[in-house]
């Protein structure tokens, strides 16, 4: 009766030594696990040397990232029995950890390279952080790295494929810095690659000009003119200038790459726009990521040369004037570690700021309930496992109750004259904007004027700001999208005009839009207009972060995840958008249209009240909304009005 036991023992050890003897050999068993072509904005100059430090990120296979997916979706789905059950941090971990298996593997081909295996790593172990030389990566990654060069002169030592030993190909979902292109911010006065943008010094503003304003309502005919929009105009046009500020749910924003945001700037902008919202400009909190800058201090010459401050002042004024005095954090992240250390190669730091930035905001046991991120660059410029694995971290912040946004871009479908793909047969192509184009989080693009309220256009740029709008050429169409997204499809013949321009089957950007021109920006201790998505962004947060608060008041969770309940029942609640188009690409782009559309979403979250009844209630036709309501200083409700509202929403 023991032989079986034996036999089965033996083959047990006999497996055990055949893989063993497998994985040794497979060590030199290299296939190319990824590669990308450099932009056509970038050229090799040569070599990079063996001797530069490079920060490397290895992204391992997170063992049960589906699983962790049927959350985020059941969770963020106001039709299911879980929807705002949010998961917290060790939950996540544990469903993202990757297996014994991934690790050991992993290790043992550390240590064949003599790569020190005490590693610093992620909470959950899914990431493994490394300062290795450029020689010895080479020869980690059977690649060579090059210095390239930006069209605006800016230097960074990338390759462009790199190779693992076949059989970590399923335990290793990217390492980076290696064939991502991204840049997200501007260093010269070339055009601009990321979501920042001020009007021409030329141009002429007068405040007290009525002429272009067509009242939506008497209070926004007062309040609002569409050549310089102010707090008070935001305020009043999304409906939330009665609202009181209930709890502390605390919401942010992201800085990359040297932008700062300067208290004087703030203070001075509050005191001439929200008096009540002084003490923000100094109770808001900066917290440092990978060496990012906190200055507080004047702005040198190169920094005013550059515009630095625009878009970290725009973004903190905007949150606060609209949401104050819900707490601000703002997060600055440098891309680099305090050991940076300048030199003849990299200048200036390289590093990709994105997973940094995610590393540090993953790790932390509390977050903000809503994220406004600014930047961004065209999709093609990142390979599609870089995509795909910071997409992924996107959707723990969402499975852990946080709503990440994102602005849509600034150039349509695409910057006309740059309109090609980087894959070496410089094909025409419209060119979506990532991290936008990630499922996981929600797309805002911009509209302007107030009756009608429109689609962005401005065209006195070189390259005019349009808003940016169209279909994931990596990402594929999402559940939550498909009726929506099929229909302004099918209303338009699948735009049979731009075939192979675009996939339409990817998914569509934005998600929704807010107000995105002429916003008055206190910089440098003067008033400037600035246009852009990034004005959309940190409006729609705010306006976010206040429903949060109402939520978290009454009892319940914050919204987490958007786009379930968005594209579910919560559109209702946004101002339809049906003029203007994402113009791009020497096209007018993807048009407005009704419901759901290519460059503006569902629209800008116009009802305040609105957005609070169908977030406290949910699908319920509950009266607990009355809890929210004297929370408006607008005199007494009666209860027929209540039932109007229900009736509508």
């Amino acid at each position: 009766m023991e032989r079986p036991s034996v036999m089965r023992t033996s083959f047990a050890v006999l497996l055990a030594s055949l893989a063993g003897f497998a994985y040794s050999v497979s060590y030199h068993g290299y296939a190319i696990k990824d590669s990308h072509f450099a932009p056509r904005s970038f050229s090799r100059v040569r070599r990079a040397p063996k001797d530069h430090v490079l920060n490397l990120k290895i992204s391992l296979k997170q063992s049960k990232f589906d699983e962790l997916e049927r959350h985020l979706y059941e969770i963020s789905d106001p039709h299911h029995s879980r929807y705002g059950q949010h998961l917290t941090a060790d939950e996540v971990n544990e469903l993202i950890k990757p297996s014994d298996e991934t690790v050991t593997l992993v290790h043992e081909w550390l240590k064949e390279h003599e790569v020190d295996t005490d590693l610093d790593t992620s909470p959950a172990g899914d990431w493994i952080d490394l300062k290795l030389p450029v020689g010895v990566i080479e020869s980690l990654l059977n690649t060579e790295y090059s210095v390239y060069r930006h069209v605006d002169g800016d230097e960074m030592i990338r390759t462009t494929k790199w190779s693992l030993p076949y059989h970590l190909h399923d335990h290793i979902n990217t390492i980076q810095p290696t064939n991502s292109f991204m840049r997200v911010k501007k260093k010269s006065p070339l055009p601009e690659t990321f979501e920042k943008r001020t009007p021409e010094q030329t141009v002429k503003f007068n405040p007290d000009d009525q002429a272009e304003l067509t009242p939506y309502t008497p209070a926004v005919a007062a309040t609002c003119n569409p050549s310089l929009v102010t707090p008070g105009c935001l305020r009043t046009f999304y409906g939330t200038v009665n609202y009181t500020v209930q709890t502390e749910c605390q919401m942010a924003l992201c800085d990359y790459l040297g932008e700062v945001n300067l208290r004087t700037d703030v203070k001075q902008y509050l005191e001439m726009y929200r008096p009540d919202a002084v003490a923000g400009a100094d109770e808001f909190k900066q917290v440092s990521i990978a060496n990012g800058t906190v200055q507080q201090t004047p702005l040198t010459e190169a920094q005013l040369t550059a515009g630095t401050g625009v878009e970290g002042n725009l973004d903190a004024e905007t949150m606060l004037g609209v949401a104050y005095p819900l707490p601000l954090l703002i997060y600055s992240t440098g891309g680099s570690d305090p050991s940076f250390k300048p030199d003849a190669v990299t200048p200036t730091n390289t590093d990709e700021p994105y997973l940094a930035w995610l590393a540090y905001v993953l790790a932390q046991p509390d977050l903000p309930t809503v994220i406004s991120t600014s930047y961004g660059d065209d999709e093609q410029t990142i390979s599609v496992s870089y995509a795909t694995t910071a997409c992924q971290q996107f959707a723990q912040l969402g499975a852990r109750g946080v709503s990440v946004i994102f602005s849509s871009g600034d150039q349509g479908v695409g910057a006309s004259g740059g309109c090609y793909t980087n894959d070496g047969h410089n094909k025409s192509t419209f060119l979506p904007s990532f991290p936008a184009s990630c499922p996981y989080v929600t797309a805002v693009g911009a509209t302007y004027m107030f009756n009608p309220e429109v689609a962005a256009f401005d065209p006195r740029f070189s390259i005019p700001f349009s808003s940016g709008g169209g279909f994931s050429n990596y990402f594929s169409r999402p559940w939550y999208q498909k009726h929506a997204v099929s229909e302004y499809l099918a209303s338009h013949n699948n735009f049979s005009q731009y075939r192979g321009l675009f996939n339409p089957n990817g998914r569509g950007i934005p998600d929704i839009a807010a107000q995105g021109v002429n916003f008055s920006t206190i910089w440098n201790g003067s008033v400037i207009p600035v246009d852009g998505t990034s004005c959309s962004a940190p409006t729609a947060a705010a306006i976010i972060a206040l429903v949060n608060d109402a939520l978290i008041a009454n009892g319940r969770s914050a919204l987490g995840f958007l786009n379930p309940w968005l594209y579910s029942f919560g559109q209702r609640a946004f101002n339809d958008i049906l003029s203007g188009s994402s113009s791009g690409c020497n096209t007018t782009g993807f048009p407005a249209a009704k419901g759901w559309d290519a460059v503006t979403g569902f629209g800008s979250p116009v009802r305040f009240r609105g957005l609070l009844l169908r977030g406290v209630l949910g699908r319920s036709s509950s009266l607990t909304w009355l809890a929210v309501l004297p929370r408006y200083h607008q005199g007494p409700w009666l209860a027929w009005r209540l039932r109007r509202w229900l009736r509508r929403w």
